[in-house]
């Protein structure tokens, strides 16, 4: 009997301990064993893996037409600019070329008439040659909210909001346009000029337009973010604002977010409550955990192209924070000190981040004329040249991706977290000295198929990268000392300095990023990584006037690789005897290909991206702005003439 008993105990724990043993494995095998080089420590502030995942481009070489056991016979960018070409040419070749046309289209696209006054926009739009006649998405998508308020509320709401700090009035009045800045007491070094841009987009024909009033928002940022609920249920809101400005907010407007909340906190309000974005604990996970790293991975003397070999079809701008809330600490805008305004009240910004709602304008850099954002203005004899008088001829160019500018890109709120801003994770990738590799992707000398191959990241930074920061703006962590031990610096240089250098890298600052009209129309190649859109977004084509980078910019140094071929780096981590070869002799031919993306972004900059273009979409804004300003807005409609 006690032997019995024995031998089921014996029995029972050795079960116990095989089934240990098991579940140690499975850790073992899921936790250690299949961990890849993504799950490295981020030493770049990139945040944690998942950021990888979240931001990765559908192209890479895992499509099967390229694939060849471990190796790959065509890059995906050329598919990507192939495909991007063959988009925009079929855009615009099926814009409308008669009013009748236009006409028709309009009322497919937005099932309304078109306001009154179309038929003056077109022959507006014609006489300046106009190219996208038929392309005001962006346009409507901004309208669309508005026409919930009647005509009465609008013009309440904007008299309104105008009294609010750093925000200023464009009144047209019997013909006649003023700028007005209605608040007292308030200073703000920004105010009034992006309010006297826009008036001198309208010049051309404010006298035909009728009376209205256009707030403008004095900041780069956006202002306006509107709970989900309140967006579904505009009833959930108060619908009449005759009680004013502060009933409507629920208080007097404080424009600092001082301790009672910040950006993220209302920006994640705009999220259906169903996604992580709205649970607390998700919303704030803790980017700055690093994952175990894999010490029982051995180094690979063949890698394969990974997570530095996906590339975007277009920028992040629609990328979803709802979804993938821990990402918001990689982007400034959400710590802005500025308070967002939660109620749809009309504001008119120069871009707009997904959940926003402001109406977007051309931005006013773009259209007037500064030495350190326009192309080819002559700031001793103020008049603008075709040719910047700094411009390099492309075989003249620096075979470098350049970058300088501030330490901009969020506020202060909640304090701490500048470390992960765009401008500074960039910085911190380029100007890392250390002998961590990344793995690059090149085409074998005299051979069809692709060989990725692991490099110091000290060495491509040395041979790829010229970037630095040229001015401190905003705290860091650790104060001055420990920002210029992680970031490169250098002294400021003028904006034709640019053209000196092939690919210009174009981030964004506290916004957007007011020099991309001027990259765009040098003979440089603009790189641009964004989370905006701006009213010309339906206009423009990644890959054939830009090339479009990811967030976590780890592609970059493959773009480079694609367009110009391998270092010398790269050519002595494969013991290639090309590395005997003089560098200027080692063009690649791809190089036609990155010259023909700056041609064709400085023909869409001359064609397209014109202070004209600027006009014709305001115009049309206008017309727009003027119905919904009407208590009768049928009798703003369109009628054709017989």
């Amino acid at each position: 009997m006690r032997a019995r008993r024995a031998l089921r105990c014996f029995t029972l724990n050795h079960l116990f301990l095989v089934l240990f043993f098991i579940s140690l494995f499975i850790f073992w095998r899921n936790g250690f064993r299949e961990r890849h080089e993504d799950d490295e420590p981020d030493r770049h502030g990139e945040g944690a893996d998942a950021m990888d995942e979240a931001f990765a481009g559908p192209r890479s070489p895992s499509n099967k037409s390229q694939r060849r056991g471990e190796e790959f016979t065509k890059h995906p960018i050329s598919d990507l600019m192939a495909e991007a070409e063959e988009k925009f040419n079929a855009k615009l070749a099926r814009q409308s070329k008669t009013l009748e046309a236009a006409v028709k289209e309009y009322r497919r696209r937005y099932k309304r008439e078109p306001p009154q006054g179309f038929d003056d926009w077109w022959d507006f739009a014609r006489t300046f040659d106009f190219k996208m006649k038929d392309e005001f998405d962006i346009l409507m998508e901004d309208m669309a909210p508005f026409y919930e308020l009647p005509g009465e509320e609008i013009r309440r709401r904007v008299t309104q909001v105008g009294q609010l700090p750093s925000i200023d009035l464009v009144r047209v009045k019997n013909g006649v346009i003023t700028v007005q800045n209605m608040q007292k007491g308030f200073k703000d070094s920004e105010t009034s000029a992006r309010a006297r841009g826009f008036r001198s987009m309208m010049g051309k024909f404010g006298e035909y337009l009728p009376d209205m009033d256009f707030p403008i928002n004095a900041k780069a940022e956006g202002r306006v973010l509107i709970p989900w609920e309140h967006q579904q249920y505009p009833n959930l809101t108060r619908r009449d604002s005759s009680g004013g400005v502060d009933e409507m907010l629920g208080g007097p407007f404080n424009p600092d977010w001082g301790s009672d909340g910040n950006v993220w906190e209302a920006w994640r309000r705009t999220c259906h409550p169903d996604t992580p974005s709205r649970r607390l604990f998700s919303s704030l996970r803790d980017p700055f955990v690093f994952h175990t790293k894999d010490y029982l991975r051995g180094n690979s003397s063949n890698p394969s192209a990974g997570e530095d070999f996906h590339f975007m079809e277009d920028t992040a701008a629609n990328f979803d924070f709802c979804t993938n809330p821990h990402e918001h600490y990689t982007q400034g805008h959400f710590f802005t000190d500025w308070r967002s305004i939660p109620v749809l009240y009309p504001v008119f910004s120069p871009a707009r981040a997904k959940g926003f709602m402001d109406v977007r304008i051309p931005s006013h850099y773009y259209y007037g004329s500064t030495k350190g954002y326009t192309y080819g203005w002559d700031f001793d004899k103020k008049v603008l040249t075709p040719v910047d008088k700094m411009e390099k001829s492309w075989d003249e160019k620096i075979n470098k991706v350049f970058w300088r500018g501030a330490t901009t890109g969020g506020g202060s709120h909640p304090p701490g977290f500048s470390p992960q801003y765009h401008r500074h994770r960039y910085l911190r990738m380029t100007s890392d000295q250390s002998n961590d590799t990344r793995v690059v992707t090149f085409k074998q000398p005299n051979s069809t198929e692709y060989q990725s191959v692991e490099v110091p990241i000290s060495r491509l930074n040395e041979d790829i990268m010229d970037a630095a920061f040229v001015k401190v703006s905003g705290l860091y962590p650790g104060g001055l000392k420990a920002l210029l031990a992680k970031h490169r610096f250098s002294e400021p240089v003028p904006l034709g300095k640019h053209w000196s250098y092939k690919y210009l890298v174009d981030l964004d600052g506290m916004s957007y990023s007011g020099r991309f009209m001027a990259f765009l129309a040098s003979d440089s190649v603009p790189i641009k990584a964004t989370v905006y859109t701006e009213f010309f977004s339906d206009w423009i084509q990644p890959w054939v006037h830009f090339i479009p980078l990811s967030p976590t910019y780890k592609e970059i140094y493959n773009i480079f690789t694609h367009f110009s071929g391998p270092t010398q780096a790269m050519l002595e981590a494969v013991n290639s005897t090309l590395a005997l070869v003089p560098l200027e002799e080692r063009k690649s031919p791809e190089d036609a290909n990155l010259k023909k993306i700056a041609m064709a972004g400085k023909e869409w900059k001359n064609t397209i991206g014109r202070t004209l273009d600027m006009e014709v979409y305001v115009y049309r804004l206008c017309l727009e702005w003027a119905r919904l300003w009407s208590d009768d807005r049928d009798s703003m409609n369109y009628v054709p003439q017989s």
